[in-house]
């Protein structure tokens, strides 16, 4: 029975609750929270009250907060701790982050004692940095322990641990020096130490790197999980790679809204309210309507020249038009590659020589097309031809190397480079094409 059978049933009332709790129980967590966000407030509490602890909350930490909240508020103090205390603490930070003070408090009241204050070390994070990222449930072992004695510690502590895949070897105060793999432990003889098997070239994170730098730490090196340590290189957590999905996620989400012109929003698109959707757009919009104005002031400056030779006005929508495109190509591919470490700061010179080249062929290419098409549309006027392809080529240079040199300045400035990529860029290349266009007519018409 597939997920949206089990959703009419259960709005249908066709099943008892222990039918669906007997179904619900040999599915995937995942796939029930997505049938538990379809269902009505009254079903929800329902159903997560009859499921077994354990699997309410595992369901809990894919549940999004407008229903964690609902859920919370339907629950006893006694429910609620039980409830937080087996999440791991990362989920459980993710999900006070996201609730109203008078949650928090009472969330923060029913767990105990020890888990509030590893959630509230997390809390202290700056957002976006591994330490608000980590958790504090992984497998620590001594350099001193036999293969044998490390299993044991696996058995009677890895049930409550977000991985056991690695454990990370410290000393008495908690200095990491190694990191093992259990594929390590598991082909190692039961009376070798630790010390001796153990991997010393440990890379990690300190608690406060930047969440983009730690996903491409985990791309590059294809980790499960890292380990995170403070200044004096102890460690306090690690991070698994679901978090780091989230964040791949999150930081994509976040430049595509940019290099669109928006104001990046944390909630999803159909749960966001119309008046914030506006608000997200309207000082982009706002922006780029106002700097208008410098192209609308180069159109005047010219308009004696269009007055003389009217025809011209024609082809300002054309060379706009490619120009936007020329450099939106080069800038989405440089945003990109710095996004994923394929392209520096020190790569700016041989970035500015490919699209150079780039833009000679493109230019060419369209330069011609757009001769002959001209040539043809126009009674054979060649000098106008010469004029809207010279200027056509130029723009096209002009937009590629603007376009890829725009994004490598504004993250050498520290600004993020997605915000050039569109509403800046539009903003230069209409307004360089222009003087380019009309320069070249002036020229070549004695206007």
């Amino acid at each position: 029975m597939n997920k949206e059978e089990i959703i009419y049933l259960i709005k249908d009332g066709s099943i008892g609750i222990f039918k669906i709790k007997s179904l619900l129980c040999n599915m995937n967590t995942v796939d029930i929270a997505e049938i538990l966000q379809e269902l009505d407030r009254e079903k929800i509490i329902q159903i997560f009250r009859i499921l077994p602890k354990a699997i309410a909350s595992d369901i809990f930490a894919y549940i999004d907060s407008k229903h964690q909240q609902m859920i919370i508020e339907a629950l006893t103090d006694t429910e609620i701790g039980e409830i937080i205390n087996k999440l791991f603490v990362d989920d459980a930070v993710d999900f006070i982050e996201e609730m109203p003070a008078n949650v928090v408090r009472r969330v923060l009241k029913s767990v105990p004692p020890e888990k509030r204050k590893l959630i509230n070390q997390i809390l202290q994070y700056p957002d976006d940095s591994a330490g608000s990222l980590m958790t504090t449930e992984y497998v620590a072992l001594y350099k001193d322990d036999t293969v044998q004695e490390a299993f044991d510690t696996i058995r009677s502590t890895g049930l409550n641990k977000e991985t056991i895949y690695n454990c990370y070897v410290i000393q008495k105060d908690r200095l990491l020096v190694g990191v093992i793999s259990a594929k390590t432990l598991m082909l190692a003889r039961p009376q070798q130490h630790i010390g001796e098997i153990m991997d010393t070239y440990v890379v990690f994170a300190n608690t406060t790197d930047d969440q983009e730098s730690i996903a491409d730490q985990f791309q590059k090196y294809g980790f499960l999980a890292m380990p995170v340590v403070d200044k004096e290189q102890r460690l306090v957590g690690i991070i698994t790679v679901d978090d780091i999905v989230d964040v791949i996620v999150e930081e994509s989400t976040e430049d595509i809204e940019k290099m669109a012109a928006l104001v990046p929003s944390d909630d999803p698109y159909l749960k966001t309210s119309i008046f914030q959707h506006a608000k997200n757009r309207f000082l982009w919009m706002l922006i780029l309507m106002l700097s208008a104005t410098i192209t609308g002031t180069i159109i005047s400056s010219f308009e004696e020249g269009l007055m003389v030779l009217p025809i011209l006005m024609s082809f300002i929508p054309m060379l706009m038009n490619t120009g936007g495109i020329a450099g939106s190509q080069s800038s989405t591919l440089i945003v990109r590659g710095m996004a994923v470490g394929e392209i520096g700061l020190r790569d700016i010179v041989i970035v500015l020589w490919k699209e150079l080249r780039v833009g000679i062929l493109c230019g060419l290419g369209l330069g011609l097309v757009n001769f002959v098409r001209v040539y043809v549309m126009n009674d054979k006027n060649i000098m106008l031809c010469l004029t809207i392809t010279l200027s056509l080529f130029c723009t096209i240079l002009m937009a590629k190397t603007v376009g890829s040199v725009l994004p490598i300045f504004a993250k050498r400035l520290k600004i993020d480079p997605a915000i050039m990529s569109a509403p800046l860029l539009t903003t230069i290349v209409d307004a360089v094409s222009l003087i380019i266009y009309f320069s070249i007519a002036k020229l070549i018409f004695k206007l």
